[in-house]
C-alpha cells in the first residue's frame, strides 16, 4: 500500500501512458501525496498494529484457543450487564460486521463460551450471553493477554507518550465512525 508520491521512474513510465488518458486524467484531482515524514509515520503506525494484531493472536491461541475477536466479544459481554447484550450491539463494540459475529457466536457457542437467547421485545433479535465456563475461559486468558499488552505497548511508552497515543487514536476513531444515516461502518453491513 503505497502512499507515497509516485518515484521518478514510475512517473516517467506513466508518461507514456498518460497521452491515452489525458482527458481523464485532466478532470481528476492530483492525489495528495503523504510527505517523506507522513509516510514514515504511516507505515510505522500499519507496520506497529500488524505486528502487534498478529502478537495478541498468538498468545490468545496458545493459551485459550481462541483468537483475539473472541477474546474481545467474551471480555464486552463480561462488563456488560447480565452478561449479555443484543447481537446488533456486540457487533457495534466489536467494530465487526453482523455476518463476521454470527460466525463468531457459532464457534463460541460449540465451545460452550456463550449462548444465544432470542429477545422477547423483539421477535428477529437475539442476545448473546456469557456463560459461566465462558467467564471461567476469560478468567484464565486475561493474565496473559494484559501481559502481552502491557509489554508490547505500555511498558515501552512514558505517561505522556501514552496519553498521547489515547487522544490520536480517540481522534482517528471518531473520523473514521460518522453519525450520520447511510454512514458504511462494519456493524451496520
Amino acid at each position: 500500500m503505497n502512499t507515497a508520491s509516485p518515484s521518478t521512474a514510475t512517473k516517467a513510465t506513466t508518461a507514456a501512458t498518460t497521452t491515452a488518458t489525458t482527458t481523464t486524467a485532466t478532470t481528476a484531482e492530483e492525489p495528495r501525496w503523504l510527505s517523506p515524514e507522513e509516510q514514515l509515520v504511516w507505515r510505522s503506525y500499519v507496520h506497529a498494529t500488524t505486528l502487534l494484531e498478529d502478537h495478541m493472536d498468538r498468545q490468545l491461541q496458545r493459551d485459550a484457543g481462541m483468537p483475539h475477536v473472541y477474546y474481545g466479544l467474551l471480555v464486552k459481554l463480561a462488563e456488560s450487564p447480565q452478561r449479555r447484550l443484543r447481537m446488533t450491539e456486540l457487533a457495534m463494540h466489536a467494530k465487526i460486521t453482523r455476518s463476521r459475529l454470527s460466525h463468531a457466536i457459532a464457534r463460541l457457542e460449540k465451545n460452550g463460551w456463550v449462548r444465544r437467547e432470542d429477545c422477547p421485545s423483539d421477535k428477529r433479535g437475539q442476545f448473546a450471553v456469557l456463560t459461566d465456563q465462558g467467564a471461567e475461559v476469560l478468567a484464565q486468558a486475561a493474565p496473559g493477554h494484559v501481559a502481552v499488552v502491557r509489554n508490547a505497548v505500555f511498558d515501552r511508552l512514558t505517561p505522556e507518550q501514552q496519553k498521547s497515543l489515547g487522544e490520536i487514536m480517540q481522534i482517528v476513531a471518531e473520523g473514521l465512525q460518522p453519525n450520520e444515516a447511510g454512514a458504511d461502518l462494519p456493524w451496520l453491513r
